[in-house]
């Protein structure tokens, strides 16, 4: 695949991920991606994070049942974030919210 290759991924060979639903346009969640974790997502139409913490994939929806499937991948200007484009079924956070992006600041 040769988008692989002009994809920036940092020292840890990672690259964020912000999940957006296609629908609305709303921000569903953040997460990363490596090179392999790219390739499933566009491979299998599902999207698939290296999780940082557990240091494993993990395919979003495996266990919940909430899955995103990929409608489009998009990466920015300077080839260091993607932007993946999904319809979500269910909640996309892991507290049940439909966003990750529930809380707010009050200034």
């Amino acid at each position: 695949m040769q988008i692989l290759d002009e994809l920036k991924f940092d020292d840890k060979g990672l690259i964020p991920a912000v999940i957006q639903e296609i629908g609305t346009n709303e921000v569903l969640m953040v997460a990363y991606m490596d090179k392999e974790a790219v390739k499933r997502t566009i491979e299998s139409g599902r999207t698939w994070f290296w999780s940082r913490s557990r240091r494993e994939y993990w395919c979003k929806g495996e266990t919940s049942g909430n899955i995103q499937k990929v409608k489009e991948v998009r990466y920015d200007c300077d080839a260091d974030t993607l932007l993946v484009l999904v319809e979500q079924v269910g909640a996309a956070c892991h507290t049940g919210s439909k966003s990750c992006f529930f809380r707010t600041i009050k200034s």
